[in-house]
């Protein structure tokens, strides 16, 4: 960046604005594969970096452009600092990025900063708030990835208030808007949306619903197509909690063991976010001890999620 500013023989130019944007899209492609702790470090250095230009005299569009950057990369780091259980920071960075989204007069950045609001309140169990939140984000921008994703998080509510009809319309909607743009050319990138996450959330979506044919359906086709021929996967967040809404779906059959073996082997991964597997877990772990009392199995695996958290969390924070 200090190069492309030279070259442009002035204090901001083109090369530089350049060079940051690209540095955001970087950053957003590396979060499903590095460490939180790292990855929020990389962030704030280059937030440094636009908070210092943002300082210096430059023009009206420069000043816009800048506070994109930075809207950017401050809601990617609210979503590091809540994959480490830093939820008033993570506040606090989606009520940044939204001041700059506003400022910026930037709708994508603007509706983003709704989805994250309403992904935080889905691990609170606010439902009702992410209903609302996803409709405001609606109101804002209700096509391209942010759309899809803003009618999946309001599907995600549906499917915890038992509102099946509310769920599939909800679904079928995000599927529509997907289906109008062409596959994307990063599908890593954090705001980037795919039809492979699409059906990863369809999964989720009916184990909560108790559809648990279409969870079954849908979990299964997740593993299969991220499945290498080693019998690896390629992407091990989405395989693991494939596997999670396979063993609630083997819990409510009554098939424990198996249920069990399930759940564990979800962990088994090097996944980075820990806040939605932790939660979806527990919630299995819950459900065990409801079912099946205090049989071993479901005793066994409340202290193997105990243990798998704390000793993940201990990881990512150290990078």
């Amino acid at each position: 960046m200090e190069l492309a500013r030279l070259l442009d023989g002035a204090d901001m130019g083109i090369g530089t604005l350049e060079a940051l944007e690209e540095a955001t899209d970087l950053l957003c492609r590396a979060y499903p594969k590095t460490p939180s702790a790292v990855l929020k470090v990389r962030i704030k250095k280059r937030l440094k970096n636009v908070i210092d230009l943002l300082g210096q005299r430059i023009t009206i569009d420069q000043h816009r452009r800048l506070l994109i950057v930075a809207g950017w990369m401050t809601a990617l780091l609210g979503c590091v600092h809540y994959d480490l259980q830093e939820q008033e920071e993570a506040e606090a960075a989606r009520q940044t990025s939204y001041l700059m989204a506003k400022e910026a007069n930037d709708p994508e950045l603007l509706a983003w900063t709704f989805e994250m609001a309403a992904w935080f309140a889905l691990a609170e169990a606010r439902y009702e708030d992410m209903v609302e939140a996803a409709g405001i984000g609606m109101l804002v921008k209700s096509d391209g990835s942010v759309g899809v994703q803003l009618h999946l998080q309001e599907a995600k509510a549906y499917a915890r208030l038992a509102d099946a009809r509310e769920t599939e319309r909800a679904l079928a909607e995000a599927a529509a808007i997907l289906g109008r743009f062409p596959a994307p050319e990063h599908p890593d990138h954090h705001f980037v949306f795919d039809h492979s996450k699409w059906m990863h959330y369809a999964a989720t979506i009916y184990t909560w619903l108790g559809d648990d044919r279409k969870a079954k359906e849908h979990a299964t086709e997740v593993i299969d197509e991220h499945l290498r021929p080693d019998g690896s996967t390629r992407a091990p967040m989405r395989t693991a909690e494939a596997r999670l809404s396979l063993a609630t779906v083997q819990a409510r059959e009554g098939d424990l063991e198996g249920a069990v073996v399930l759940a564990k082997s979800a962990y088994e991964f090097d996944t980075k976010p820990m806040s939605d597997l932790a939660s979806r877990g527990q919630e299995i772990s819950r459900f065990l001890r409801a079912r099946f009392n205090d049989h071993p199995l479901a005793l066994e695996f409340q202290d193997y999620l105990t243990a798998a958290i704390s000793n993940r969390l201990e990881t990512l924070a150290i990078g």
